[in-house]
C-alpha cells in the first residue's frame, strides 16, 4: 500500500506531513523513518498505577507500523498505557478529524488529544475506535472527542492540538493495537 506521504515524496524533520491536492488529509506518521525518535511509550505508573506495556516499531510487507501491547490494570487508581507524539506543525483550523489505519485484538481503543488548553496532566480530549484483526481505515471527527473535564471546551480546535496519543484505557484487559498510518483529514 503506497501512502500519500510517499507518493508526494516529502517529509519534515518531525515525520511525514503531506497534503493532497485538495487539502483532504495531513499525514502525521507512517512509522517508516525512525519513529522511535518521535513517539514515546507512557503508562499509568507515573501516577502509581501498575499497568505494563511497550510499543515496538515493526515492518510487514515493506510497510512500517507501531504495535502497542500490554496489560492494562485499574489497580491502584491506574488504567492506561499509551504511545504518543507531539505535533511540531500547527494544523489548519479547517482540519476535520483524526485518520488512522489500524488493526488489533477486537477491542476498543482511544485517541487522546492535548491542546493549548489542556494544561493539567489529567486533561485531554478522548474518542474511541474499534479494531479487528484486519487493517482498517478509521476516521474520527473532532466532534466525536469528549473533554476529560468541565474546564475544557466541548471539542478540540484543530489549530490548538499539540499532542496525539493512541491509548488502551479504562478497564482491565490485555492490549494489542497496531497502527500503520496516523494523521488528520
Amino acid at each position: 500500500m503506497k501512502t500519500l506521504a510517499a507518493a508526494l515524496g516529502f517529509c519534515l524533520s518531525f515525520g511525514c506531513f503531506a497534503t493532497s491536492a485538495f487539502g483532504e488529509q495531513v499525514m502525521l506518521e507512517t512509522f517508516d523513518n525512525a519513529p522511535q525518535s518521535r513517539w514515546e511509550f507512557f503508562a499509568d505508573t507515573v501516577m502509581g498505577g501498575v499497568s505494563t506495556g511497550q510499543v515496538r516499531f515493526q515492518k510487514e510487507n515493506g510497510a512500517g507500523y507501531a504495535r502497542m501491547t500490554g496489560n492494562v490494570s485499574t489497580e491502584n487508581r491506574g488504567g492506561f498505557i499509551q504511545f504518543r507524539t507531539e505535533l511540531s506543525t500547527k494544523l489548519s483550523n479547517d482540519t476535520k478529524g483524526v485518520r488512522l489505519i489500524t488493526r488489533g485484538n477486537d477491542q476498543t481503543y482511544f485517541i487522546h488529544l492535548r491542546t493549548g488548553g489542556t494544561v493539567l496532566p489529567w486533561q485531554y480530549y478522548q474518542a474511541s475506535f474499534e479494531v479487528t484483526s484486519q487493517w482498517t481505515e478509521v476516521r474520527i471527527p473532532f466532534s466525536a472527542f469528549k473533554a476529560s473535564g468541565r474546564m475544557l471546551r466541548s471539542e478540540p480546535r484543530a489549530g490548538s492540538i499539540k499532542l496525539l496519543g493512541v491509548v488502551a484505557y479504562g478497564r482491565d484487559h490485555q492490549a494489542q493495537v497496531d497502527v500503520q498510518e496516523i494523521g488528520f483529514y
